[in-house]
């Protein structure tokens, strides 16, 4: 007995999970976001797919981890236009809000572990919203 609880959806907890969202806080200038984009929104949903990435390597979030997840969703880029933006605002709307845990697991889920092993930049090339 003991340990952490396994089963779906419960994933590999990392440890110190909070500091993620102070490192998160240093991106915050450099998000390009469109219109009806909320920061707080797109924090929370790429904090999600950074600790993800943080418990596949067995450690705490560190900047490379949030990194991966504000690029692949193209907040570090030109925010786009037209349906992608649509999209890309339907997927992070909301999200920081606390009842809206299962919309912060779809981000999360929605990127693919293969991708989460690469660089930002190989990540950014691989993955498409």
């Amino acid at each position: 007995m003991g340990g952490q609880p396994r089963g779906e959806r419960l994933g590999n907890p990392g440890p110190d999970q909070g500091y993620a969202l102070r490192l998160a806080r240093g991106f915050t200038a450099r998000l390009q976001l469109g219109y009806g984009e909320r920061a707080a929104d797109v924090v929370v949903g790429c904090v999600g797919v950074a600790l993800k990435r943080a418990a596949l390597f067995g450690r705490a979030p560190m900047v490379g981890d949030l990194e991966l997840a504000f690029s692949i969703f193209g907040f570090l880029d030109e925010a786009p236009t037209g349906d992608q933006l649509d999209e890309r605002r339907s997927l992070f709307a909301e999200v920081s809000h606390h009842h809206h845990y299962t919309e912060v697991r779809r981000i999360a889920d929605r990127v693919p572990e293969s991708v989460l092993w690469l660089g930002a930049a190989a990540a950014r090339d691989a993955f498409t919203v």
